[in-house]
């Protein structure tokens, strides 16, 4: 192939490229087979791809254009001639979504996101030419009509999409993102896992780090990404909005960085969520005026389809296609909303290799375990000969606790694509058999303990475990349920007529009417918070055992004030308090390496010595065992605001949530910044 060939073809991928991230968009309610005819006509996969397309395409036009005339005088220039070819490739890109959307009976100019999209893709292309790293991305929160299971509904959403868009970007990026709110209800966005570092006002959890974007308004979620790549989520951060609003966040690695693992053929994010035939907004209303547990939802999603297993869902069901002899990279993320998941390939074996965005010691399972907040990238390598099956990609829910909870399993389709000059035609497939994983049982907490205990950091010298091996400060947080006083002439549904509650160390954390942050950066706390959040039960008891009989809880906003750097060691213990359960507990603003867990009470002058210092997994949100315990280490090196809660929301809910206030350091570099101009007010 000719150099003159090459650039044609960049070229070509290129329009192509800028087809499928609009057709991604705007033909949000075609059938995926459909937006998979685009994806093959462009013979490019996203996101890589997409990125590696951009940003080669452009700096090596700069390259050519400086060798031949001068750097100075051609940096001038480019810009102009950047806006040019913007123009024409705006005109083809117009063209070629109207010709492969009409074909699809899709109304391109259907959604608020083209104009979003292709000014993304203009501002960021002449960006990634000069060598620039910011990324914009426009969320528009409206209103749209979706169907599953034989039921509409209009739900809130991102840019009309159900789940919302990946925001991908590269390790050391900025990302700017513009959330206009043009629903009734208030809405705020948490980039779960994004470390936040210096950009705590962007974190996102309603009436801590910010208030809420009331309808009308909007707010610029800007941040920076430093030393993370993988698999991480975004979703809404107020009441159970994010039952709808969530999708990916992929973040690359640095040019010239691969990964330290098999390259992947291609990538496909994988994520769970759940559908109720009702608004979540109101069964979770019903739910805390009953003081009983939510209905359940109605089903599981695999990229918001549930599947044939549910009925009437055969034609909303995720479809995988692959090649035989192929590597592919999952990226599994949990958006459920109050389970954990069990995710099994029928006959396939699947390598784990990242969880939370950290790469781990590669292993091989047939089934991960991935709770609510929880991201996983397997690979998958497909059978090398064409194996004359179909096969069922499955999830359904690991249970501990005594409530109930929605006992059905979602499932998509992996299908081989028939080799060329096969004597398989499109009709045979439809006839291939389809086999079905063996998931474990429902409790299976052997299972759940053995798949995290071999979840082990890299640990290598470039992707180093940097435990910390000081502890400055001991903390010991009991997790789990309670009751609350039902209120006089009601009737409540709770245990023995009261309510159902949730707390850490006895405390069921109270939201304020004003954002914690806000109080603390202007030295406003009184009447917000408090600074006494106890560091250890203040009435120790046989935690694991025969619980005790008051299960009242204390309400109130306390948070944990820390100075700058101090090292953490927190232990979080399960309790039998209404049932032991397990607990996936997310912190904000930062990682934390697990280095010990184990069933029963906490021994600490017995437990710490079997901790793991040397290659702890690191990640952001971990699962207290049930009836168990495990201990995590952090440097509180970002000041700021930073919620920890459990990721099952009717937890959060009723209460399991805390905060952490970490101060100013000494530095410059070491304070929390001032808010931003349009920080929303409450």
């Amino acid at each position: 192939m000719n150099i003159t060939t090459k650039i044609a073809f960049i070229e070509a991928s290129l329009l192509c490229m800028h087809v499928i991230v609009i057709c991604h968009v705007v033909c949000g309610n075609a059938k995926e087979h459909d937006k998979q005819l685009v994806y093959s006509d462009c013979l490019i996969e996203p996101p890589s791809q997409l990125l590696w397309l951009q940003e080669h395409r452009f700096k090596n036009s700069i390259k050519r254009n400086e060798s031949q005339k001068g750097l100075t005088s051609t940096r001038r220039r480019s810009n102009g001639q950047l806006k040019l070819k913007q123009t024409v490739f705006k005109e083809h890109i117009l063209r070629l979504v109207l010709s492969k959307t009409k074909k699809m009976g899709v109304l391109p100019l259907q959604s608020f996101a083209l104009p979003a999209i292709v000014v993304f893709s203009l501002i960021i292309i002449p960006q990634l030419a000069l060598g620039g790293i910011t990324r914009h991305y426009h969320f528009d929160i409206k209103y749209q009509n979706v169907s599953r299971l034989w039921h509409t509904k209009r739900m809130v959403t991102v840019n009309g999409m159900y789940p919302g868009p990946s925001i991908i970007a590269r390790e050391g990026d900025r990302v700017l993102i513009k959330v206009v709110n043009h629903v009734q209800e208030n809405i705020s966005i948490h980039w779960h896992g994004i470390r936040q570092l210096g950009s705590g006002w962007a974190d996102g959890p309603a009436y801590v780090t910010q208030c809420p974007i009331q309808k009308g308004q909007s707010y610029v979620y800007n941040y920076t990404i430093v030393g993370q790549r993988g698999t991480l989520l975004w979703h809404a951060h107020i009441s159970w909005l994010r039952a709808t609003l969530y999708g990916p966040i992929i973040i690359l690695p640095k040019h010239g960085l691969p990964y330290p693992f098999t390259k992947p053929h291609k990538e496909v994010p994988i994520i769970f969520g759940e559908w109720w035939n009702a608004d979540p907004e109101d069964v979770i209303t019903q739910a805390l005026q009953t003081g009983g547990g939510p209905n359940v939802s109605d089903a599981y999603t695999i990229n918001g389809l549930p599947g044939p297993l549910y009925n009437g869902s055969a034609k909303d069901t995720f479809k995988l296609k692959v090649k035989g002899g192929k590597t592919y990279l999952l990226r599994l993320i949990n958006a459920a909303m109050n389970d954990e998941l069990f995710f099994s390939i029928a006959n396939h074996t699947l390598t784990v290799v990242e969880a939370d965005a950290i790469y781990v010691k590669p292993f091989e399972t047939e089934t991960i375990l991935i709770a609510p907040g929880q991201t996983t990238n397997v690979l998958l390598k497909t059978k090398s000969e064409y194996p004359k099956a179909t096969f069922l990609m499955s999830a359904r829910p690991y249970a501990t606790g005594q409530g109930t909870f929605d006992n059905s399993t979602v499932a998509g389709i992996l299908e081989y694509e028939v080799p060329p000059h096969s004597l398989h035609s499109t009709t045979s497939i439809k006839k291939l058999p389809l086999l079905k994983p063996i998931l474990p049982a429902l409790n299976d907490t052997s299972f759940a303990t053995k798949f995290s205990n071999k979840l082990r950091s890299l640990g290598s010298p470039q992707f180093p475990a940097n435990v910390p091996l000081k502890v400055d400060k001991h903390f010991f947080f009991t997790i789990g349920l309670g009751t609350s006083p039902c209120q006089q002439n009601q009737t409540c549904q709770g245990p023995n007529g009261t309510k159902f509650a949730a707390s850490v160390n006895n405390e069921s954390f109270t939201l304020p009417t004003t954002a914690l942050l806000q109080a603390h950066y202007f030295g406003k706390s009184n009447g917000v918070y408090s600074p006494n959040f106890p560091i250890s039960p203040l009435i120790p008891f046989n935690y694991t055992g025969t619980p005790p009989n008051n299960t009242m809880v204390s309400n109130g906003t306390k948070v944990v004030v820390v100075p700058f750097n101090t090292s953490v060691e927190l232990v979080m213990q399960d309790t039998s308090i209404l049932g032991a359960e397990s607990h996936p507990v997310h912190l904000h603003g930062f990682n934390f390496f697990v280095v010990g867990q184990g069933f029963g009470n906490f021994d600490p002058n017995k437990d710490p010595l079997n901790f793991n210092l040397v290659d702890p997994i690191e990640r952001n949100t971990v699962g207290v065992p049930s009836g168990g315990w495990v201990a995590i280490r952090f440097l509180a090196d970002n000041p700021g605001v930073w919620l920890m809660h459990c990721h099952l929301e009717i937890h959060t809910s009723w209460g399991l949530k805390m905060a952490w206030i970490v101060l100013d350091g000494n530095l410059p570099n070491q304070k929390l910044l001032p808010p931003p101009t349009d920080l929303p007010k409450c």
